[in-house]
């Protein structure tokens, strides 16, 4: 057994890829108090602020990096369906995107609810949303990616929504909060081992 350095002013995280093979049955959607809103075509800046939002405290920075044509590539795409989540006041809470660029395979590319939303059981509700849009389509496998960076319940969640485990890798990348991406306040469990450079 051994260990490898990781310099300290990059993170690594072990990502495991999870799969649904069958479709699953019917069965009903939770109740809740949300919305799915379609987003089709989402200006760039909304799209990242409600990015932001949700998966901030999770060190999400992918879509962060991304200049506005590079984002509009893939959420602009007829292929990639977006929705937002929005509360009674129709407040965006939370995200959910789709991506069917590469049938019969979909991808869950996102799901998440901003902090103030998780814990609520929520996130069930949005997992059916998510598996009953996905296997309306032409679709033999649904898969989706979850990290260590992620919530510690994460990977739990998928396997109970039904996801199998078959792969897992190592991710190394510079910490996004020491470019400014996100704030040096995000993420408080994976710990900033060096320091923010000054603009």
């Amino acid at each position: 057994m051994s260990l490898t350095p990781v310099a300290n002013d990059q993170i690594a995280t072990v990502v495991t890829h999870l799969e649904m093979v069958e479709r699953p049955r019917p069965a009903p959607i939770p109740p809740a108090p949300l919305r799915l809103v379609p987003w089709k075509q989402p200006a760039p800046d909304a799209y990242r602020a409600l990015f932001r939002r949700v998966g901030e405290p999770w060190l999400w920075f992918s879509r962060l990096v991304m200049g506005d044509a590079e984002l509009a590539a893939i959420i602009h795409d007829p292929a990639v369906q977006i929705f937002a989540v929005t509360d009674p006041r129709g407040v965006e809470v939370g995200l959910l995107e789709l991506d069917f660029r590469h049938l019969p395979d979909c991808e869950l590319s996102f799901l998440g609810l901003i902090p103030e939303m998780t814990g609520k059981g929520f996130g069930k509700w949005l997992m059916a949303q998510a598996k009953s849009l996905a296997w309306r389509r032409d679709v033999t496998r649904l898969w989706v990616h979850s990290c260590t960076l992620d919530s510690p319940g994460a990977l739990g969640f998928y396997r109970r929504a039904g996801f199998v485990p078959f792969k897992r890798e190592v991710e190394i990348f510079p910490d996004p909060r020491l470019a400014g991406l996100l704030s040096p306040d995000a993420a408080p469990h994976v710990p900033m081992l060096a320091q923010r450079v000054s603009a």
